[in-house]
């Protein structure tokens, strides 16, 4: 249950200083060109949604078993949760509305993604490197 804790822990620990030095701090003006915010982001509704997917990815990581261990599982799971993020976050918003300078978007997306699930695949696979 600790390793759990740890890695819902972890994810918060990464990803929500990164979402809001990135989206919010860094790339704002950009972000702003693409039409990705309407109006003042909701920060608390923000960390919410990252605890609620800590804690999600955190207890779906014990289940996720390819033969592999260590980092390069951690790696596999990562990938794969990335890629939904990816396909769900970034593709969809630009499916659904009319993002001006789309290629842009999901570059910058696509880059902040690859840093925050790979933090988080470094941080898994440190926690469960002794195994489960």
């Amino acid at each position: 249950m600790s390793k759990i804790i740890l890695s819902a822990a972890s994810y918060i620990v990464i990803v929500f200083p990164l979402a809001l030095g990135w989206h919010i701090g860094l790339f704002k003006a950009r972000y702003e060109t693409f039409g990705y915010f309407a109006g003042d982001p909701n920060v608390p509704l923000g960390f919410a949604t990252i605890v609620i997917q800590g804690i999600a990815l955190a207890l779906i990581y014990p289940f996720f078993h390819t033969g592999s261990a260590g980092f390069v599982r951690a790696f596999q799971f990562v990938g794969l949760i990335g890629l939904f993020f990816w396909t769900s976050h970034v593709l969809a918003l630009v499916a659904k509305q009319n993002v001006p300078n789309a290629g842009g978007f999901i570059g910058l997306e696509t880059g902040y993604l690859i840093i925050q699930f790979g933090l988080f695949a470094l941080a898994l696979g440190l926690i469960y490197k002794g195994g489960e």
